[in-house]
């Protein structure tokens, strides 16, 4: 009787861990997709997207960042399955100064058309013989704002130098002799324009538009939508072909979301394609 009981007791024991099984394994088929973003637009967009990849099997997960480095880090690493929040000129050139990094463009989604602030004048027009421009330490930046600055005849660029790759020992004629401080984080730059900092400072938008600004309103000069520096889905080689990052790419370049965009950001954030 006790042998039994015993078996009757294992049996039911594996029977209710099979069913303990079965049940965790309910929604088993959906897909996990962790996404590195800066918080504004890029994470905000990505909310919007959600619901579409819910649709389709696929859990989004945010991971917001702060900064331009750890994205890549974190990418290269495995901890985050992409990002979404560089360009390709800056893409490339972290690829080039870290060994290792082998990234892909998946898709291109938006521009976000950099722009030049200052508190002490209202036009590129008006700044003084000598004013300083604060920008970014991003290498892949300067090529954009000296590019900007020479459409807004401020300066012009020696001959035969590509607009992307530009530096500014690039510059061949400096007429009102402006001086270029380039040695500060990005994210750093909106701060430096509340306190008055330099004669004007170049903000990339998502930073922008984090602190408040509006950059199609309080810039006193703005890049034009024909940019070529389109923020990309960027992940490690061979997962540009996985289904969930097509499906992540395909979404965010839906009319819903590029409609979202537009609404939401009137022109400083710039779609660049839809379905």
């Amino acid at each position: 009787m006790k042998k039994w009981l015993a078996g009757a007791v294992a049996a039911a024991s594996i029977f209710g861990l099979a069913a303990c099984g079965n049940d965790s394994g309910a929604g088993s088929d959906e897909k996990e997709l962790v996404v590195g973003a800066s918080n504004v637009p890029h994470a905000e967009i990505l909310e919007q997207v959600k619901p579409i990849l819910e649709e389709k099997g696929i859990d989004l997960q945010i991971e917001t960042y702060q900064d331009y480095i750890l994205p890549n880090k974190d990418l290269d690493n495995g901890d985050i399955d992409a990002n979404y929040f560089q360009t390709i000129p800056y893409m490339e050139l972290q690829m080039k100064d870290n060994e290792g990094y082998d990234f892909v463009n998946a898709g291109g989604i938006h521009i976000e058309p950099i722009g030049v602030y200052s508190k002490k004048y209202k036009s590129l027009e008006d700044l003084p013989e000598g004013a300083t421009i604060l920008m970014s330490n991003s290498v892949s930046d300067h090529g954009r704002i000296l590019s900007l600055l020479e459409k807004k005849g401020l300066i012009t660029l020696k001959d035969g130098v590509e607009n992307t790759q530009a530096q500014i020992e690039d510059i061949e004629e400096n007429p009102r002799n402006l001086k270029f401080d380039y040695e500060y984080e990005a994210g750093m730059l909106p701060q430096m324009y509340e306190n008055e900092e330099g004669d004007a400072v170049v903000i990339n938008s998502n930073y922008a538009i984090d602190a408040g600004l509006k950059p199609l309103e309080d810039s006193i000069a703005i890049e034009d939508t024909d940019s070529p520096y389109v923020n990309v889905i960027t992940v490690n080689k061979g997962d540009e072909d996985k289904e969930e990052v097509k499906e992540l790419v395909k979404a965010l370049r839906s009319k819903k979301i590029q409609d979202f965009i537009n609404k939401e950001w009137d022109g400083a954030v710039v779609p660049v394609s839809e379905e």
